[in-house]
């Protein structure tokens, strides 16, 4: 567009083609910071998810730590203190978010989301964190605080083979080391993530960072609860499985059953050995690599299986040995009764039950307790009535017509506080007045309640500070509560409490829920 003299249309075009471009470079910055925003909201999202899922899975913790103090009584104090390590850490990133991102670039925001198309400018967090080619005293602090979290997180965790996975799945996550520019140059890994980049993208690696943590988090939870799933690459790394078409046998049975590696490899031996006799492999061995064992079972009590695969590795035999066990057990005296859901029964809800006899079929099994129907073989439900027991008599029958029968005793337990919340939040929330004016409490029994149970909310007490206590009805304000909060100021704590509810289609006693705390946001 540069060159000799140009008339004034021509010039005139010229300026609408510039900005034209300009508009152009505009809408697309706005359609990449929207995009990160988008990206942000996602993390949260899946951040909120995961903390639930962290909660339950400690939650299964603490109970293994009741039920077998000796097998997971260490795991869980460990996992408990991850879990603080972890929190600590993740409030001090949503910290830096608040102060360092938000408050210090002056973003203000809106209908409680951030001005995503207004955060493109990362001066603000450059002047905080960045001094020439050094860190300021904040930038230094983040950096320390995400080593501190590691070292600490190691410090907890088993130095030992099964956790170097997840170890090394840390300081990966985690990694604070030099990178290597496109110019070939490296530099501080802050400054490489950081600087220069608009805020809301510096914001959402943040909850990115987050997103790491509760990640770290699960797969800690899990190898305490022997989860852990090691790199196998080897066949040395497999081991030889028994796997018996069902656990105990009759006394004069035959054994059935297979052994297999276990991960199932297809991989084929080249000899068999089982309790001293070599097996053929062209009748034993199936496509999956499994070997069919078919042999007459020993007196009642413990036996062993022994044996060895061998296969040719990197053109090598390569001996794995075969260790296993059976029980022989005499016919059956004895029922299996369990709670598909847990160990006790709550009163007011529908217990769904497995009820069974060993070696007698479900059609010749009948189970008897107050409160008990059956609907279908071996499943049952279970509706307990008064006391704070209830025993279930088992009868089976056997193939020669004689009876077996056992019975198992139950505790009975009510239903937990419900939880309260308004418009979805749980606890204490922040909202705007209108919001509050309008909103709606509900009441439920948390994620970690296996049951489905609807409550309404029938009544509750609002109090706001200075005012006389409102009772309303319902789950919504009246118009004396309404006045009462209109009469409240910004920042002000407006306390919902003696919050009653009851269950849809039952008369089951609730108790009162757990009160909701709203701060006024204006």
């Amino acid at each position: 567009m540069a060159g000799g003299k140009l008339s004034a249309r021509q010039k005139m075009i010229n300026l609408m083609y510039l900005v034209f471009i300009a508009m152009i470079a505009m809408t697309m910055s706005k359609e990449v910071l929207s995009a990160f925003g988008l990206m942000n909201k996602k993390f949260v999202r899946a951040n909120e998810l995961a903390t639930s899922s962290n909660e339950g899975i400690l939650s299964q913790l603490e109970t293994q730590a009741d039920e077998k103090p000796e097998q997971f009584a260490l795991a869980n104090e460990k996992a408990t203190q991850i879990s603080v390590i972890s929190d600590e850490f993740y409030k001090f990133i949503e910290e830096v978010k608040r102060k360092d991102v938000v408050l210090n670039g002056g973003y203000e925001l809106e209908d409680g989301e951030l001005p995503y198309e207004e955060m493109d400018k990362g001066d603000q967090l450059d002047e905080l964190w960045f001094t020439g080619d050094r860190l300021t005293k904040r930038g230094a602090e983040i950096v320390s605080r995400i080593e501190k979290y590691k070292s600490d997180i190691k410090d907890v965790i088993p130095n030992e083979g099964k956790w170097l996975p997840v170890i090394e799945s840390i300081n990966d996550r985690f990694s604070t080391e030099k990178v290597e520019n496109n110019d070939g140059k490296k530099i501080d890994w802050l400054n490489y993530h950081y600087q220069g980049f608009p805020a809301i993208a510096s914001y959402t690696k943040l909850t990115a960072m987050q997103n790491d943590i509760k990640a770290t988090e699960t797969n800690i939870y899990n190898g305490f609860l022997g989860n852990l799933v090691s790199d196998a690459t080897s066949l040395k790394n497999y081991k030889a499985i028994v796997l018996a078409d069902k656990s105990a046998f009759f006394a004069g049975e035959k054994f059935q059953g297979r052994v297999v590696l276990g991960r199932y490899s297809t991989v084929t031996p080249t000899k068999l050995v089982v309790n001293g006799q070599e097996v053929d492999l062209t009748k034993a061995i199936d496509s999956s690599g499994a070997a069919t064992l078919d042999f007459n079972v020993g007196n009642v009590g413990e036996q062993e299986i022994e044996g060895e695969f061998t296969f040719l590795e990197d053109g090598k035999p390569l001996n794995i040995p075969i260790e296993g066990n059976y029980v022989v057990v005499p016919k059956p005296n004895s029922a299996t009764i369990s709670a598909d859901k847990m160990n006790v029964v709550y009163r007011g809800v529908v217990n769904p039950m497995t009820i069974s006899f060993a070696g007698v079929s479900d059609n010749k099994v009948v189970a008897n307790a107050a409160g008990l129907k059956r609907v279908s073989n071996g499943k049952y439900e279970m509706r307990p009535q008064g006391g704070r027991e209830v025993t279930i008599n088992v009868t089976g029958t056997l193939d020669d017509g004689s009876k077996v029968s056992d019975k198992k005793t139950f505790r009975i337990k009510d239903l937990p506080k419900p939880i309260g919340a308004f418009n979805g939040q749980v606890g204490n929330a922040k909202l705007p007045r209108n919001n509050v004016e309008i909103g709606k409490i509900s009441a439920d029994f948390g994620d970690d309640f296996d049951f489905k149970l609807p409550l309404d909310v029938v009544s509750f007490t609002m109090k706001v500070p200075g005012k006389p206590s409102v009772n309303c009805t319902g789950n919504r304000l009246n118009s004396a509560a309404k006045t009462a909060l209109r009469s409240a100021r910004r920042g002000d704590i407006v306390q919902f409490i003696n919050i009653k509810a009851k269950a849809s289609g039952s008369s089951i006693k609730i108790k009162t829920v757990t009160p909701v705390v709203i701060e006024l946001a204006n």
